[in-house]
C-alpha cells in the first residue's frame, strides 16, 4: 500500500511543536514563517500558532507586528488545554481577501470556536468590503458576505482596543457564548455600506460592551434572541441605526431577550437611537427587563421607537400580529434633538400590547426651528415620571 508524504505544514508544524516547549510565553507568528507583506497568506503560520498555544500548559500570547499581513478565512478551534490562556497581541494589520477570492462557504472570517480564556488585543482588522457594497449595490445576485470576527459557543472571551473597517458583514459577533467583554474597540465602515453591524449578540450570557466609537452603516449595535444580562456603557454611535434588540419574532419558537443596560450614549445623526423591531408574526419569544438611560441624541430620526409591525417587503407577515411580548421597559434621561416630528414612536401589537413602559425625564427637542415634535402610541401601557416631552400618549 502506497502512503502519501504528509503536507509540507503539517510536517513543519510538528517541528515548530517538538522544538517548542509547551509553556513557551510568546509567539511572533514571523518567526514562523509569516511575510508581512500584505499580499502572501498567513494562514498556515496563524494555525501553527494556534496549535502551539493550545497545548500550553500556561498563558501563551501570539505576537502580531507592526507590519500588514494577508490572512483568508481562518477558525481557531477549542477547546485548549484547561490552564492555557492565549493572547492575540497584534500590532499590525490584518487583511482579508477580496469577496470573490473567499470560499462561499465562509460565513466568518476570523472564527474562534468552542474557545475559552481568549484575548484580541490591539491591531487593526480590514474585512475588505468595498466591492462586496458595490456588488450589493448593483445587484442582488451577490453573497451575503462574512463576519470580520466572531465567537461562537466560547466563554471568557475579551476584544480590547481594537479597530476593525469595512467589515463585509458584521464586524464582531458574539454567539452563543457566555462572560464576554468588547471594550475600547473602535469600529468604521461607511453610512451607506449595506448589512455593516458594530456588534452582534445573540444567544448569549453576560456580556459586556464598553467605550466604543461605532460608524457603520447598519446596527451600532444589534440584539438578537437569547441574549440575557448584556451591559452596553459608552458607546459613541453615528452613522448608523443605533441599537436595536432585534429584529425578533421571524421564528415561531424564539429565546426571549432579558436584562438589558444600555447606559451613557451618544447618537450622531443615526437613523434609530433605541429600537426595539419585533416581526409581525406569532412567536413564543419576549423583552423584559430592558433600561435605557443617560442618553444623548443629536439629530436622529427615531429617537425612541417600538416597532411590532416589522415586514419586510411585505412578505411571510401581512395582516398578522406580533406574538413578542415586550414589559418592563424604561427610558430614563434621555435628552437631545429629532430629525422627525416623531420623537418617540411605540407601535406595539394589537394582540400582546407593550406593557410597563417607563417614561422618566425625557426631553427631545426638534432640530426644525418652526417645527414641534410629537409622540405617537398604538397598544401600549404605562406610567411617566418628572418632565417627559414630547408630551407622552401612554
Amino acid at each position: 500500500m502506497k502512503i502519501s508524504p504528509l503536507p509540507a505544514f503539517f510536517i513543519i508544524t510538528f517541528l515548530l511543536f517538538l522544538s517548542s516547549p509547551l509553556n513557551a510565553a510568546t509567539i511572533n507568528i514571523m518567526n514562523l514563517g509569516a511575510r508581512g507583506d500584505g499580499k502572501t497568506d498567513v494562514r498556515q503560520q496563524f494555525l501553527a500558532a494556534w496549535a502551539i498555544a493550545c497545548k500550553s500548559s500556561e498563558p501563551t500570547t501570539i505576537y502580531v507586528p507592526p507590519k500588514r499581513f494577508f490572512i483568508s478565512p481562518i477558525v481557531f478551534q477549542g477547546p485548549c488545554k484547561k490552564t492555557s490562556k492565549i493572547t492575540f497581541q497584534i500590532e499590525g494589520i490584518l487583511i482579508a481577501p477580496q469577496y470573490k477570492n473567499m470560499p462561499s462557504t465562509s460565513a466568518n472570517w476570523l472564527l474562534f470556536y468552542g474557545v475559552s480564556g481568549v484575548s484580541v488585543v490591539g491591531g487593526y482588522l480590514d474585512g475588505q468590503g468595498t466591492s462586496l457594497w458595490a456588488c450589493k449595490a448593483a445587484s442582488t445576485n451577490c453573497p451575503t458576505g462574512a463576519v470580520s470576527l466572531a465567537f461562537y459557543n466560547s466563554k471568557d472571551i475579551s476584544v480590547k482596543n481594537l479597530r476593525s473597517i469595512n467589515a463585509k458583514l458584521v464586524h464582531i459577533l458574539v454567539h452563543s457564548s457566555q462572560d464576554a467583554e468588547i471594550q475600547g474597540v473602535r469600529i468604521d465602515a461607511p453610512g451607506d455600506s449595506p448589512n455593516t453591524d458594530g456588534v452582534h449578540v445573540q444567544n448569549s450570557i453576560n456580556v459586556r460592551v464598553l467605550n466604543m466609537i461605532i460608524k457603520t452603516g447598519d446596527d451600532c449595535i444589534s440584539i438578537g434572541p437569547g441574549t440575557r444580562n448584556l451591559w452596553i456603557q459608552g458607546v459613541t454611535c453615528g452613522p448608523g441605526h443605533g441599537i436595536s434588540i432585534g429584529s425578533l419574532g421571524k421564528e415561531l419558537k424564539e429565546e426571549g431577550v432579558q436584562n438589558v443596560m444600555v447606559k451613557n450614549v451618544a447618537f450622531y445623526g443615526t437613523q434609530n437611537g433605541l429600537r426595539i423591531k419585533t416581526w409581525a408574526r406569532p412567536s413564543n419569544g419576549f423583552v423584559k427587563g430592558m433600561v435605557f438611560t443617560q442618553v444623548l441624541m443629536k439629530n436622529v430620526q427615531n429617537p425612541i421607537i417600538i416597532d411590532q409591525n416589522y415586514c419586510p417587503h411585505n412578505k411571510g407577515c401581512p395582516n398578522q400580529n406580533s406574538g413578542i411580548q415586550i414589559s418592563g421597559v424604561t427610558y430614563k434621561n434621555i435628552i437631545g434633538t429629532s430629525a422627525t416630528q416623531i420623537a418617540m414612536k411605540f407601535d406595539c401589537s394589537p394582540t400582546n400590547p407593550c406593557k410597563s413602559i417607563s417614561l422618566q425625564n425625557i426631553k427631545l427637542t426638534t432640530v426644525y426651528k418652526y417645527q414641534t415634535v410629537k409622540s405617537s402610541c398604538n397598544n401600549v401601557h404605562g406610567t411617566i415620571h418628572g418632565l417627559v416631552f414630547p408630551l407622552s400618549c401612554l
